[in-house]
């Protein structure tokens, strides 16, 4: 059976031409105008994929993503915003919601037909981010250093988060989770204050998170996260055992390294990260 994709968009226009392409690629295609619409269509059908404008008549397109992210039966739909709208904030808002990919307009059709492509291929390898945190892992923070082997103009820095195993032992999974949930959410606040626009941000492990930026974001990154982690952490401990002496386990600690692509080559990913792990302070 071919995908389903649910095209919403309020230009009739750009409607018709997208529904006509992709029918024409051999996708099912739905096309509404409306939000509430396209809501009724996915409860109705659910897609394999969503291309979702922010501009529509009766709510927002973040709206519509955030309501499909809430029900089961939508949550892990692949969702592409199409939009005018070109500011970091938008951009970062609609990942925040768990977007896929975002294409302003005027867009290349082609490049919109590669972007739905992969986006339907990850989406068929199952999950691909971690279930706490919801960052990339695996497979899509391998194919993100793939392109840092053949690219410049990069830094990379990993997040190691130490006697994570000992916690987990000492006060259980819920509370570990706790803590790996705080750790991806500030460092991705960091990035949204500090960052870029394409930055990259994921996890090698389950105590390791690794973020690719500009080089002239570097210090100011390293001092946020470093100092918002160490801030922190101790607050995930019960009031008895906080602080030295009197823990009942090892003390949570982060470490941190840099490798920027002024210092390769590097032939493949796994010396890249050989690399990086062997910087960790």
């Amino acid at each position: 059976m071919s995908p389903t994709i649910l095209v919403v968009e309020d230009d009739p226009d750009v409607a018709d031409m997208l529904n006509a392409y992709f029918q024409a690629q051999g996708y099912e295609v739905i096309t509404v105008n409306w939000g509430g619409d396209a809501l009724q269509a996915s409860h109705d059908r659910r897609p394999d994929l969503a291309i979702l404008d922010i501009r529509l008549p009766d709510m927002d397109g973040y709206e519509v993503a955030r309501r499909l992210r809430s029900q089961r039966r939508t949550e892990d739909v692949p969702i592409i915003f199409l939009t005018e709208k070109r500011s970091r904030d938008d951009r970062l808002h609609g990942l925040e919601l768990g977007a896929d990919d975002y294409i302003t307009k005027p867009f290349d059709v082609q490049e919109l037909r590669l972007r739905v492509r992969n986006a339907l291929r990850r989406s068929s390898q199952g999950p691909l981010n971690n279930p706490v945190t919801n960052l990339p892992e695996g497979a899509l923070v391998d194919e993100r250093l793939q392109e840092c082997l053949v690219s410049n103009g990069w830094s990379i820095l990993l997040v190691c988060l130490d006697h994570l195993d000992d916690f987990h032992e000492a006060y259980g999974f819920v509370a570990s989770d706790d803590v790996l949930r705080a750790v991806g959410l500030m460092i991705v606040n960091s990035v949204r204050d500090l960052g870029s626009l394409n930055d990259f941000i994921g996890q090698t492990s389950t105590a390791e998170f690794i973020l690719v930026t500009h080089p002239d974001n570097v210090p100011g990154l390293t001092d946020r996260i470093r100092t918002r982690l160490e801030q922190s952490l101790d607050y995930f401990y019960p009031l008895k055992d906080r602080g030295y002496p009197g823990a009942k386990t090892k003390k949570l600690t982060v470490r941190m390294s840099q490798l920027s692509a002024s210092q390769g080559p590097f032939a493949s990913i796994e010396e890249l990260k050989a690399k990086l792990r062997q910087g960790v302070d």
